[in-house]
């Protein structure tokens, strides 16, 4: 009886990992971005900002820099203290301003916006955050997609570069190109949806208009595409496009990640095994691959989780039970692992060095205490190094 419950413990938290290095396999091969897709679709870019005076300017001109000619591009200053709006306007946007002191959150701001493009909707709405950046070609894609397959499109989300910063913060950058990159391209090739990441996200007009956007949630972007998927709907993920924003400042770093990971968890909590059934039952191969993608906790989690486990269960050994489930789980994180590796050597060189590679250990440390509170429960502007 205690070998069977052994083995229970070891497949519980074996099955994440095993779905992680999957993905990550699958997800590996880089593919070529192929040329600019043709095509007539009218486009509104939609930049939801709060107190953004600083940059908005910058990001407006950035994006109308690399936007096809005829791009509309709108500003939803909301709830905003400071000249969010004037900026944009000066920059060459369209500016509408928003003041809601009761219901604050993103997606309000985004359903504001819905409001204002409805008395002359284009083909595909972009949202874009306000402090990031987009490579050029990355609206021509997300809009020629969205337009032709009629489902949202979700191009990679990273945080930028820079090698000379802190190792917690360049940890934190390839944690997220692990799965916004690597693993996205992963669960997209075995047939399933993308998750939305909150830029980047480009949707037809005809969903846009339906969509649930006017909540609170934190996580509104994520609980969206669940939604969305569960509906009938794949989002489609667009590998060519890629928006990118810079990291927290590292004093704020914690909250940023408690923010991301906790959404993610207590969304997966609700949705990842009714999607799964729910694909299974429909033979809907999109919820099956989401659903089991939500089963995989954030990747500090993941390996700190195993780890605890695999001490447990050794413990367990070490008192005459067998070690069979010990030395398995061991060697399917020890698997996982060097898939991790695989992918920095493919794909992190760029985001993550050598040597702050070797700072993971106390990474994983500098995290606990994030796992011991809640995330807000509003939208909060993070501060940028």
């Amino acid at each position: 009886m205690i070998t069977v419950l052994l083995w229970a413990v070891a497949a519980l938290i074996a099955i994440p990992f095993l779905i992680y290095t999957i993905e990550v396999l699958v997800g590996l091969p880089a593919p070529s971005a192929g040329p600019l897709p043709s095509g007539d679709a009218r486009a509104a870019v939609l930049i939801p900002a709060h107190d953004e005076q600083a940059g908005i300017g910058r990001t407006v001109a950035a994006i109308a820099a690399v936007a096809p000619a005829g791009t509309r591009i709108l500003v939803v200053a909301d709830n905003c203290s400071d000249a969010t709006a004037e900026e944009a306007r000066r920059a060459g946007a369209e500016a509408i301003e928003r003041h809601d002191p009761v219901r604050r959150g993103k997606g309000y701001a985004l359903s504001f916006g819905r409001d204002h493009l409805s008395a002359s909707p284009p083909d595909v709405v972009i949202v874009i955050d306000a402090d990031c950046t987009i490579t050029r070609g990355t609206i021509e894609r997300l809009a020629a997609r969205a337009h032709a397959s009629g489902q949202p499109v979700q191009c990679v989300n990273l945080l930028e570069d820079d090698l000379a910063a802190r190792p917690l913060v360049q940890i934190s950058s390839f944690a997220m190109l692990v799965k916004n990159l690597i693993r996205a391209r992963g669960v997209y090739r075995l047939g399933g949806a993308t998750l939305l990441t909150g830029t980047g996200m480009a949707f037809p007009w005809s969903i846009y208009r339906d969509a649930a956007l006017a909540t609170g949630n934190v996580v509104e972007d994520m609980e969206l595409g669940i939604a969305l998927t569960r509906a009938g709907h794949r989002v489609m993920l667009e590998p060519g496009g890629r928006v990118s924003s810079p990291s927290a400042h590292v004093d704020d770093l914690r909250e940023q990640r408690r923010r991301w990971e906790m959404g993610f968890i207590q969304s997966a909590r609700r949705w990842a095994l009714p999607t799964l059934l729910r694909g299974i039952a429909a033979g809907s191969r999109a919820q099956v691959a989401l659903g089991l993608h939500m089963l995989v906790p954030p990747l500090a989690t993941l390996f700190m989780s195993g780890a605890i486990v695999v001490v447990i269960l050794a413990l367990a050994a070490l008192m005459g039970v067998t070690a069979q489930p010990a030395i398995t789980l061991a060697l399917l994180i020890a698997l996982a692992g060097v898939m991790t590796i695989l992918g920095w050597l493919r794909e992190g060189r760029g985001t993550l060095t050598g040597a702050a590679l070797m700072s993971v250990p106390g990474y994983l440390l500098w995290k606990v205490p994030m796992y011991l509170g809640g995330g807000p429960k509003q939208w909060v502007r993070t501060r940028r190094r």
